[in-house]
């Protein structure tokens, strides 16, 4: 994506995002960092023109997304179609995973990611249903069983 000028307050919203992440955003986070998921890159809080991802890994157009409670409501997922819309517009695949998924399942969530990353840099369409730990199974496609 063409570097876009980001404000000033955007910036610093990103900034303000990134020293108060959720327990589950620094949890993904320890896995993301430092380009342990086959050496990929990834950004925390990235700002995008008037949105601010919350992981983001330009390589291979990928944008993870973690929904606390408040993204129960109905007006929250509107607003989530709406963002997810304009990150697929821009070429971007996007995934979205409850902060209990995060928390309760890190390594399906990051095998997840990783097929999903493999899938976008080969060209693929990814399949990505989140490995159950225990009993159930969850999907990370942003629809909830």
């Amino acid at each position: 994506m063409p570097h876009a000028a980001i404000s000033e307050a955007q910036r610093n919203r990103a900034k303000q995002l990134r020293q108060t992440m959720t327990r589950a955003e620094t949890l993904l986070w320890r896995y993301l960092k430092a380009d342990r998921i086959d050496g990929l890159s990834f950004r925390r809080q990235a700002p995008f023109r008037n949105y601010i991802a919350d992981f983001a890994c330009l390589s291979v157009k990928l944008i993870i997304e973690l929904d606390g409670e408040t993204h129960d409501f109905e007006e929250r997922q509107r607003a989530d179609a709406t963002r997810d819309a304009f990150f697929t517009s821009e070429g971007f695949h996007v995934l979205r995973f409850t902060n209990e998924q995060v928390m309760s399942n890190p390594e399906g969530v990051v095998e997840v990611i990783r097929q999903v990353a493999s899938s976008q840099a080969s060209g693929l369409p990814p399949s990505p249903t989140l490995p159950h730990k225990a009993g159930g199974s969850i999907n990370a496609g942003g629809s909830r069983p």
